[in-house]
This record gives C-alpha cells, structure tokens and sequence, in this order.
C-alpha cells in the first residue's frame, strides 16, 4: 500500500516571499550596525537625541511645560524683555500651564494668566475699584481702543482686532507687559512679582519656578523652537 505524500507545512510560493521579505530587513539590520559600529551620526539621529534630552529636562520639573508654549513666551520676551522662563513661571503658578478646569477665579481673575478685569482694560474705567473686578463688558473688555483709552495691560499680540484675555498669545504678552513695566525692564523682579499678586508667597513660588526653569531655559527654548 502506496504512503500518502505529506504536504509541506509552507509552500513554496511562501517560502519565496519569506525569503525576498527577510532580505531587506536583514540588510537593514547589517547597515545599521555597521554604522554604529563607524559610530557614523545619521541625519535624524540628533532630532530622537533632543527629544530625549527635552524629555530628560522636563523630568526635573513638577510639571512639563507644554512645548507648544514656549514660543510665546520667547515672542512676548523678544518684545517686553521679560525672560520667557519668568512668563512661564507665571503661567505655571496662575494656571497650571492652563490644564485647570475653569480659566476664572473665585475673585474674577480671567484667562490663561489670571488678569483682573480692571487691570486688563485699566483701572480709569469708571466702573473699577476694589478688587478690580469691574462692570466691564465684553465687548469693552477685549476691544485694544477701549484698553488703549483706560491705560490697561491688554494686549492684541497675534493682531487678530482683539485682546483676549483668554488667548494664550495675548494673554502672555499682556502679563509681559505687565511684568515689564511693573520693574522687570529695570531687574526689580521681586517688586513686578509683588505687584502681579500681593503675596510674598507668590513671590516665592513664581521665583522657584523661575530659577528652576532658567537652568535650562537656552536648552528648551532651542528644541522648542525648532519644533514649532
């Protein structure tokens, strides 16, 4: 009695693509290990090599500071002179990098960098006095003619018509402005500090931050802006 024949657990027609897919990654694998072996640097090696050195900095930190914001900060310090890791500090203390869940405060303070309404558009509206909340409206609030007129810090950076305190452009330049003008231009960073919130906590914390970030403020401001 004849033995059946027992079919090949992979066909031929299988065993050619196996072997024609295994020859690129193969010669892909002897390449790349030749190379390091050469220790030759490819082209996008330095872009995974600042990654992670962005990735390792941002470790030292409570929280990351969401890369995307960093060019802001170098706008408004490029224009004010306030440095951006003071801005950023700011924003870290005021907001949270903005990840809270509401961007106005149980006293009135609005936005990404926590304005009071009568500090945005100026204390000479008739309406302000007190804490500063005011009787602003909204059209007034964000108008740059009405701020210009009452001798607010509201700002119209990404010069869209509006200064919103509840964009992060204009938010950040408005609180450089502040910050500018208020003593940073003159080195006073404790008095411009004192004068965004009259707390020398405050003080204390934005200049932890602060001193925090500047340690590698070049370093971030450099990966940050060849990313954006």
């Amino acid at each position: 009695m004849a033995t059946k024949k027992k079919k090949p657990m992979i066909s031929p027609n299988t065993k050619l693509f196996l072997i024609l897919l295994l020859i690129p990654i193969t010669l892909t694998i002897y390449i790349f290990a030749y190379f390091s072996w050469k220790e030759f640097r490819f082209p996008f090696s330095d872009f995974f090599a600042e990654k992670s050195v962005y990735q390792q900095i941002q470790e030292q930190f409570d929280m990351e500071i969401p890369i995307e914001y960093i060019p802001v900060y170098v706008e408004a310090e490029q224009k004010y002179g306030v440095p951006w890791t003071l801005l950023a500090a700011h924003h870290r203390v005021e907001t949270r990098f903005s990840s809270m869940k509401s961007l106005v405060s149980p006293v009135g303070a609005e936005g990404h960098m926590q304005f009071m309404p009568c500090t945005f558009v100026g204390w000479k509206h008739p309406s302000c006095k007190g804490l500063g909340q005011g009787e602003i409206s909204e059209k007034e609030k964000t108008n740059p003619a009405v701020i210009q007129k009452y001798g607010g810090y509201g700002v119209d950076a990404n010069g869209d018509g509006i200064a919103d305190p509840f964009d992060i452009e204009d938010a950040v330049h408005s609180a450089a402005k502040f910050l500018a003008r208020a003593g940073v231009k003159d080195g006073q960073f404790k008095k411009a500090i004192f004068q965004y919130n009259h707390s020398d906590k405050y003080v204390e914390d934005i200049l932890y931050y602060y001193n925090q970030y500047n340690d590698y403020g070049e370093q971030l401001k450099e990966i940050a802006l060849q990313t954006k």
